[in-house]
């Protein structure tokens, strides 16, 4: 893979001069185009080998376009903020909207490449952590990112001859430090575990291109017009064409239909039974809130439901049990400008609690596959890939010692027309109901569908499903204190 980068690709002064003056123009008029389009977002990939020109690269890349539309960031050791979280979170929360241009000087691939390197982690392991990037890379290119990966390669002959120069020049030599060393005495081991991972993860939608970094005007040459024709190539591309290799596969049948019909609705506990419950379960909640153990451990609570199936009420008697510094409820509504300018992910990424910390959604990410769905906000092939995507993403906060309690508050038709006109008549409840509850419940049946078809693809080992029978409130609170104590606790070894 990286032989062609080896083979001494010079550009002459000349031909510099005459090519940088129209590369500029059409990177500025695209730029321009991308930033008045705001259609999608273009996350360039800056990797390769220490030396090789990555830093003057990106510099380059900022003096020909205009800055203030380009957000570079620099990923060095993940801060103690960082740390605490999924180790995507870092890269999640600094991907560019659309319209504007992310440099990630550094990236998803160095940690994996790093660590394999000096023994850290076995090769299945990295094989793994490439199979996970492929389907966040397929993630952003599906939601309609463009990436641009550029791997920026040196000889070996070629690097230790960059690093002496650099170091023999007083303006330079800061540039060079041990590590660099150590890691060239490390080369042939760093070409070996780094070309296996380009070659895996190099796909359709997010190519991998390999430069030769000995030359600067041919670097920066190569990597300007690469820029500019995929730019003006997606920028042109006839309105509504497809970006990505593939669409996923249209949704043929439906799964498990009946489940929610086959739930006993009937369930119930007397009020003196309730608050003895109650007592029991926000007391061991608190304690279990308080355990040593639970400082090694975050907590994400998903509540979804039928309107009116008292998810703030079960809320309510969460937080009621904790330390107010300790939880943070997060309200979903319609995203924001903000929001629609980034993948769907994105908006609940940034609410990801640090350790010793609980995040509760009302409502989550599952928009996606429910309300999305069925009101047409997104296409078939946007929702159906919302499964596996929604997959992934529970995977990496569970394997970040992220405890994950979803829970399904489900009502009886009959029993919601109860609680909407109940809404309307008392003053302080009227703001719960709305023209769009009514309007929901005339789809009731493609709703129930969507939920079942929900249940069924994301009800994981992990990150289970709990349905919780809502017509009686005492017993779906019970329920739901019940199991989230429960899933604690095993996440404790209690």
């Amino acid at each position: 893979m990286f032989e062609s980068a080896e083979l001494g690709h010079k550009i002459s002064k000349e031909v510099w001069r005459k090519a940088i003056p129209a590369l500029r123009e059409g990177l500025l008029d695209a730029q321009l185009d991308l930033l008045q389009a705001k259609k999608f977002p273009v996350l360039i990939l800056i990797g390769g080998v220490d030396g090789a020109g990555k830093g003057e690269t990106v510099n380059i890349l900022n003096e020909w376009m205009d800055p203030r539309h380009i957000q570079t960031h620099t990923f060095d050791e993940p801060t103690d903020e960082e740390s605490e979280r999924p180790l995507m979170w870092r890269y999640w929360r600094k991907l560019p909207p659309k319209g504007k241009i992310g440099i990630f000087f550094g990236s998803w691939y160095s940690a994996p490449i790093v660590d394999n390197v000096l023994g850290n982690i076995k090769n299945s392991e990295v094989d793994q952590k490439m199979e996970r990037i492929i389907r966040f890379e397929k993630m952003l290119t599906d939601e309609g990112a463009l990436i641009l990966k550029f791997w920026l390669h040196l000889s070996k002959e070629q690097q230790k001859k960059r690093l002496k120069s650099l170091e023999k020049d007083p303006l330079t030599r800061w540039r060079v430090t041990g590590t660099d060393w150590d890691n060239f005495k490390k080369y042939d081991r760093f070409r070996c575990v780094s070309e296996r991972a380009l070659r895996q993860t190099s796909t359709g939608e997010a190519p991998w291109t390999i430069v030769e970094g000995t030359d600067p005007r041919y670097r920066y040459l190569t990597i300007g017009k690469a820029v500019l024709d995929a730019l003006r190539h997606r920028l042109d591309a006839p309105v509504g064409a497809v970006h990505s290799a593939t669409l996923p596969p249209t949704l043929t049948a439906t799964d498990n239909l009946t489940i929610l019909r086959c739930l006993d609705m009937k369930k119930k506990i007397s009020k003196n039974d309730y608050e003895e419950e109650l007592e029991k379960w926000q007391g061991r909640l608190n304690i279990l809130s308080r355990h040593n153990e639970f400082r090694k451990h975050s907590v994400v609570a998903v509540f979804e439901g039928n309107d009116a199936a008292g998810k703030g009420g079960s809320i309510r008697r969460i937080s009621q049990s904790l330390d107010a510094r300790q939880y943070h409820i997060i309200p979903v509504a319609a995203p924001t400008e903000e929001e629609r300018d980034q993948p769907y992910l994105w908006r609940f990424w940034r609410h990801l609690p640090r350790r010793g910390k609980l995040a509760v959604f009302d409502r989550s990410w599952y928009g996606r596959v429910l309300v999305e769905r069925v009101e047409g906000f997104c296409s078939e092939a946007d929702w159906m890939r919302g499964y596996s995507e929604i997959n992934d993403f529970e995977e990496q906060l569970v394997r970040h010692k992220i405890v994950v309690v979803k829970f399904w508050l489900t009502i009886t038709a009959d029993e919601q027309l109860r609680r909407f006109k109940e809404r309307e008549k008392i003053s302080f409840k009227r703001f719960k109901i709305t023209e769009d509850d009514w309007r929901n419940r005339e789809k009731w049946d493609a709703y129930e569908q969507a939920v079942c078809d929900m249940i069924d693809r994301t009800s994981t080992e992990i990150a289970p499903w709990t349905l919780v029978e809502a017509n009686d409130k005492y017993y779906a609170r019970i329920k739901v204190l019940k199991t989230f104590c429960e899933r604690i606790e095993k996440a404790l070894g209690k």
